[in-house]
């Protein structure tokens, strides 16, 4: 039998969803790999919920398991930094709710407004654990296997060319690997399949997509990079993608 990756898309803090489409999987062995493409806080019930899940899975699978680094994870690292508070400001970023999540309180509609006293608790992000913040900390830029390249976002564009990970410093080039929206490389990037979250699959050119193109909420499979990111935590559902077998799993 050959080698099997199941990347699974954005979780956004929805933990009842990540069991459903944990529990669709088939049977886990140590030859296969799953990859997690990152952004595992905000907007969801459960951020608490689903760190704790991904960072106890290991020990319960036999499977590898790989926990890429999503933009939302790199805001919170930068904003307990100092070096970019505003990350956590915009209601619709959901940090107040992982914030909630973290210390137990009833978490507030998605878009709520944090109240004045919860200022200086959540702009430092000091509800964190140290051990969460370590492991934020750790979790690796990108991935790569027999089947692919797996990353939050994309693949930067530098002299007309889509870099590999590997070339990436530790400048805006890495930041893209997590932050991108580069329509460009969705349309245009060949070479070895990129599996990707980040942009919701209805934010993807739906023409260029060989899945369900009639559903530009669903799983996206474009000429050469295939997206995941289908709204989980934001009223959508999560998707995770089965390699080589390119056989899709959904928790709706």
């Amino acid at each position: 039998m050959p080698t099997r990756t199941f990347a699974i898309g954005d979780i956004h803090g929805d933990l009842a969803q990540l069991k459903i489409i944990l529990g669709k999987l088939p049977r886990l062995t140590a030859e296969d790999t799953v990859v997690f493409l990152g952004d595992y806080l905000d907007r969801g019930l459960d951020s608490a919920g689903v760190v704790a899940l991904l960072r106890a899975f290991p020990s319960q699978t036999e499977a590898r398991v790989v926990c890429l680094r999503g933009n939302h994870e790199d805001g919170w690292l930068r904003a307990m930094n100092g070096k970019w508070p505003q990350f956590v400001m915009p209601p619709g970023n959901g940090c107040l709710q992982t914030m909630e999540s973290f210390l137990g309180r009833n978490v507030s509609p998605p878009g709520t407004g944090f109240e004045s006293e919860d200022f200086n608790v959540l702009f430092s992000g000091s509800f964190f654990p140290p051990d969460v913040v370590d492991w934020m900390g750790e979790l690796p830029y990108w991935y790569e296997d027999e089947h692919g390249i797996y990353v939050h976002a994309g693949l930067p564009e530098v002299d007309g060319r889509f870099i590999h990970p590997s070339e990436v410093g530790d400048g805006p080039q890495r930041t893209a690997l997590m932050w991108m929206r580069d329509k460009k490389f969705f349309r245009d990037y060949r070479g070895k399949l990129v599996v990707f979250g980040h942009t919701a699959t209805n934010d993807l050119p739906p023409e260029l997509s060989t899945y369900t193109p009639e559903d530009p909420d669903d799983f996206w499979a474009g000429p050469a990079a295939v997206g995941l990111d289908t709204g989980c935590g934001k009223g959508g559902f999560l998707t995770a993608l089965e390699l080589p077998a390119n056989r899709v799993y959904e928790s709706r």
